[in-house]
């Protein structure tokens, strides 16, 4: 009983921390920029207090609400997003460096994507949120598949992650190719999207992601009790009353389309998915579903909250892609899983 309540105030000191870092990185996100806000700005802004004090308030509600607030929901949405996908995609390989990147999931999202907007742009057609999710689900399940069948054919998991590397350099390079050679000035601006950005977030785009997110999160919540039994083995999974071939499906879908959320509206964000359900696991010093999911949520929003601030205040005026920030803190982390591994992998 002593070492239940020892573990239950470790999970409520963590998620209190994350809540905390959170909260402080958002507002320092929304502080931060071109244009320096006071506190009592910030404060009249948050409060919607529209028009008070003159010019100066109306430029900086809309700075906030047009601008900032978008980008900062739209970066703790979609990390949260791409790291509980990581944990799912960690779960089903039971392999700590599997993520929708190193897998080459995020690229095939991109490069489908990309050519959706290629074609359909270039002839005069809107493509909409909703149809952006789509093209990104359907390069996501792609990759996915060519993942999947080459993990029937090798037992090494080193070598699976090589080949889904070998995917995202191909599915990389066929994007970079197609935008080279696109006419439209209008398209050939892709290339900046396909680096990663939460850059150009409107409301509309915050609340599409939203409710696909969440949406999805909740039944990842349903299956957290065979998640937990299937992290004991596909053995015990079994004589549990799991399905396994149904169970692999639910993950493979629920991860590809919380990667292909993130895809659609920021372009591949590298390391995400690795780093921090690692880094999560560490803190909860547990493996849990439960404690997990939100846990990897809050930490995925804190990290691209984090870097996010990096990529645009570091080198102000000029913007860094949110990929290069989250690869410099990531790979890292995912190096020293490697070695640690090293003896597994062999």
């Amino acid at each position: 009983m002593t070492d239940r309540k020892r573990k239950f105030g470790t999970y409520i000191l963590s998620f209190a921390g994350l809540t905390v870092l959170l909260i402080f990185l958002l507002i320092l996100n929304i502080n931060s920029g071109s244009v320096s806000l006071s506190v009592s700005e910030i404060w009249a802004v948050l409060l919607r207090l529209n028009g008070a004090g003159g010019d100066n308030a109306e430029t900086a509600f809309r700075i906030v609400w047009d601008i900032r607030l978008p980008r900062i929901l739209a970066a703790m949405i979609l990390g949260g997003a791409l790291s509980v996908s990581g944990f799912l995609l960690q779960t089903f390989f039971a392999n700590p460096i599997a993520g929708p990147f190193v897998l080459g999931i995020s690229s095939g999202a991109k490069l489908v994507v990309s050519l959706v907007l290629i074609f359909l742009l270039g002839r005069g057609i809107f493509v909409g949120s909703a149809g952006m999710i789509l093209a990104a689900f359907a390069g996501a399940m792609i990759s996915m598949g060519f993942v999947l069948l080459i993990s029937g054919r090798v037992r090494s998991m080193s070598i699976l992650i090589i080949c889904g590397v070998m995917i995202s350099y191909i599915c990389s390079a066929v994007t970079d190719f197609v935008i080279t050679f696109a006419d439209d000035a209008g398209i050939v601006n892709l290339h900046n999207w396909s680096l990663g950005s939460f850059s150009g977030t409107s409301w509309e785009n915050v609340k599409v992601m939203a409710a696909a997110v969440f949406a999805t999160l909740f039944l990842v919540f349903l299956l957290a009790k065979p998640i937990g039994a299937y992290q004991l083995g596909e053995v015990y999974a079994r004589n549990m009353g799991v399905n396994i071939r149904r169970f692999r499906v639910q993950l493979v879908l629920l991860s590809s389309i919380l990667s292909a959320c993130v895809t659609a509206f920021a372009g591949p964000i590298s390391f995400v998915g690795i780093a921090v359900p690692h880094l999560i696991k560490c803190l909860f010093r547990t493996a849990k579903p439960l404690v997990l999911i939100p846990g990897c949520f809050l930490g995925g929003a804190a990290f691209c909250l984090f870097c996010d601030l990096i990529a645009r205040t570091v080198f102000a005026p000029t913007e860094l892609s949110i990929s290069s920030v989250t690869a410099v803190f990531g790979a890292p982390i995912v190096i020293y899983l490697m070695i640690r591994k090293n003896k597994t992998f062999a």
